[in-house]
C-alpha cells in the first residue's frame, strides 16, 4: 500500500463533508469593509501581458458562471505551448465586495467543483458579500486533466504490498512504483513537468486579474494552503484576506511529510481504538491499547490470508487504506466503519468494507475511477518534493518508522519510491518563506488532525511572522465550516472586515 495516496483522494473528501453542512451553524458578522491592496498590485510579469489581458467568455453552468482561461505550459517560455484551465464563479447573493477563491486540497482536488458548492462551504454572510471562485489547477479535474492510469492500474497500486517481507515483495513495490512514473511519462505529455505548486500559484494570479480583483482573497484547505503560501511569496503585493486551513508547509521534504503524517495517523489509530473499546459493535475486545494491537495483528494477517470479494482482494494494504480513509475524520464517522470492519473481521465478508472504501476514493461499481486525483497527486507531489533516495534508503527508513508508526510507517517509507522514480523534474527552485513579506494571513490548525498535523500550522505561522494562528481542539481535518462557531466567526470577520482575531485564539 502507498499511504502517501491518502493525501490526494481524502482531501477531496472535505467536499463530501461540506455538502452535508447546514448553514444554521454559522454566526452572523454584519461589519463589512471591502478588501483592498495595501500597496499597488505587482506589475504584470514580463512576457505574460497577453495572458493577463485575455478576454474571458463566461457561460451559464447551472447556478454558476463558467469559463476557460489560457495559461502558458512553461512560464519560462510564455510563447510556447499553452493549456486551458477551468474556472467557475458563483455570484454573491447581494453585492460583492470581491471574489473569494477556494481550493479544497489534494493535490488533485477540484476547486471548480468545490466552488460550485458555495452554499455549503462558506457561511451565508460570505455568500452575500463575495463571489466564490474556483480554478482547477492545471492537469486536474476540468483543467486539461492528465490521465496516466487505468482503473486496473490504480487497483494494482492500492493492492501492492507496501510492507514487503521478502526480496520478491520488495521488488514488486519497486516495479509498481516505476510503472506509475512510466505510464505518466508515456501518456501525460509536456504538462507533466509543469504541474508544480509554483505553476498553480502563477496560474492563480492570472485568474485573479481576469476577475478584476486587485488582491487575492482565498480559502486554501489542506494542500490548498500550500498553493496559498507559495502565492504569498511570489505575489505579496497581491495578497488580500487569505485563510490557510489545515496547513501543509512548502519547505518540508517528502521524507519529513511522510514520516510526520505516519506518526500522526498512528495517534489516530489509538484514538479509534479507545473509542472502539466503548462501543458495543467494536469487532475487538479489551481496552484501547489492546484493541489497537488486535487491529494491527488482523491487518498483518491479511498479508498471507486476504479476503476475496467478487474477484477483488482485501489484503493488508487495501484494508489499511480503508481504515485510513476514516481516520481523516472525527470519531462520529467511526459509526460507519465499525460494522464494515466487524463483517470483515468476524465473518470474512469484505463487501461492506469495499463499499465504504469505494465511496471514499471515487471508484465506480464498474471499476473506473471518477476523477484523475491519483495521477495529479503523484505529478504535483513528486515535482514539489522529489525523493533522492533509493531502495536501500527506503529499507533504512522503513525500519526506523516502524518503531514510531507501527501501523503506517513501513508503507509510508516504501511509498517514497514513486517519487524516486518520477520521470519529470521541476525547473523551479523551492520557494523560500520570508517573514512579513505579505499582509497578515490566518493560519488555522486542528489539534488532532492526522493529515496536516498541528505542528505544521505552528511552523508556518512562525515562518510568516505576522500571521495569526487559530487553533481548534478537535479531530477534524481542516476547521472552517466543520461545525465550530468560534472558528467560523473568526474567519468570517476577517473576510468581511479584515479584522484579525486575538493572537493565539483557541476554539474548543
Amino acid at each position: 500500500m502507498v499511504l502517501s495516496m491518502s493525501v490526494p483522494r481524502l482531501s477531496v473528501l472535505v467536499l463530501t463533508i461540506a455538502f452535508g453542512l447546514s448553514s444554521c451553524g454559522f454566526l452572523s458578522s454584519p461589519e463589512v469593509a471591502p478588501p483592498s491592496a495595501k500597496s499597488p498590485s505587482a506589475p504584470t510579469p514580463p512576457g505574460l501581458e497577453e495572458f493577463y489581458s485575455q478576454e474571458v467568455v463566461w457561460r451559464n453552468c447551472g447556478d454558476a458562471d463558467c469559463a476557460k482561461i489560457i495559461v502558458p505550459v512553461n512560464y519560462a517560455d510564455p510563447n510556447g505551448p499553452t493549456t486551458k484551465l477551468a474556472i467557475t464563479k458563483v455570484k454573491a447573493n447581494v453585492e460583492p465586495i470581491g471574489s473569494l477563491f477556494v481550493n479544497p486540497g489534494g493535490p488533485g482536488g477540484s476547486a471548480f467543483d468545490y466552488a460550485k458548492a458555495a452554499d455549503y462551504i462558506v457561511s451565508p454572510d460570505i455568500r452575500d458579500n463575495y463571489d466564490v471562485v474556483g480554478v482547477d489547477p492545471r492537469g486536474v479535474a476540468h483543467s486539461s486533466p492528465i490521465t496516466c492510469l487505468t482503473g486496473d492500474q490504480i487497483d494494482e497500486i492500492l493492492e501492492a504490498d507496501g510492507t514487503p517481507d521478502s526480496p520478491a515483495e520488495e521488488q514488486q513495490v519497486v516495479e509498481v512504483s516505476a510503472e506509475i512514473g512510466q505510464s505518466c511519462k508515456d501518456k501525460a505529455g509536456e504538462l507533466l513537468a509543469h504541474m508544480a505548486t509554483i505553476d498553480a500559484a502563477r496560474d492563480l494570479d492570472i485568474a485573479r486579474a481576469l476577475v478584476n480583483d486587485p488582491v487575492l482573497n482565498y480559502l486554501g484547505k489542506s494542500y490548498g494552503s500550500d498553493i496559498g503560501i507559495v502565492y504569498s511569496q511570489l505575489f505579496p503585493a497581491n495578497v488580500g484576506r487569505m485563510v490557510l486551513d489545515g496547513v501543509l508547509p512548502p519547505d518540508l521534504t517528502l521524507e519529513q511529510v511522510s514520516k510526520e503524517q505516519a506518526e500522526a495517523f498512528e495517534v489516530a489509530v489509538d484514538d479509534f481504538a479507545a473509542d472502539c473499546a466503548t462501543q458495543s459493535d467494536c469487532p475487538f475486545v479489551g481496552d484501547g491499547p489492546s484493541i489497537a494491537q488486535q487491529l494491527r495483528a488482523w491487518l498483518e494477517g491479511l498479508d498471507s490470508k486476504p479476503l476475496i470479494e467478487n474477484g477483488r482482494i482485501l489484503n493488508e494494504p487495501v484494508a489499511t487504506y480503508a481504515l485510513l480513509s476514516y481516520l481523516y475524520f472525527p470519531p462520529s464517522d467511526y459509526a460507519e466503519l465499525r460494522p464494515a470492519l466487524s463483517a470483515a473481521v468476524a465473518d470474512g465478508n469484505a463487501k461492506p468494507l469495499f463499499e465504504l472504501l469505494d465511496a471514499r476514493i471515487s471508484r465506480g461499481i464498474d471499476g473506473r475511477y471518477l476523477d484523475n486525483s491519483t495521477e495529479a497527486f503523484y505529478a504535483v507531489s513528486c515535482l514539489d518534493r522529489p525523493f533522492l533516495g533509493d531502495k536501500v534508503k527506503v529499507q533504512q527508513l522503513a525500519k526506523e518508522w516502524a518503531v514510531s508508526a507501527p501501523t503506517f510507517g513501513v508503507a509510508q517509507a516504501w511509498g517514497l519510491l514513486t517519487c524516486a522514480n518520477w520521470p519529470a523534474k521541476s525547473a523551479d527552485q523551492p520557494v523560500a518563506i520570508t517573514a512579513d513579506l505579505a499582509p497578515p494571513m490566518l493560519i488555522v490548525s486542528t489539534k488532532h488532525d492526522p493529515a496536516t498535523p498541528y505542528q505544521w500550522g505552528q511552523r508556518v505561522a512562525e515562518q510568516l511572522g505576522n500571521a495569526r494562528l487559530i487553533t481548534w481542539d478537535s479531530h477534524h481535518h481542516t476547521a472552517y465550516a466543520e461545525g465550530s462557531e468560534c472558528i467560523d466567526a473568526a474567519i468570517d470577520a476577517f473576510w468581511l472586515s479584515g479584522k484579525l482575531p486575538a493572537a493565539d485564539l483557541v476554539c474548543e
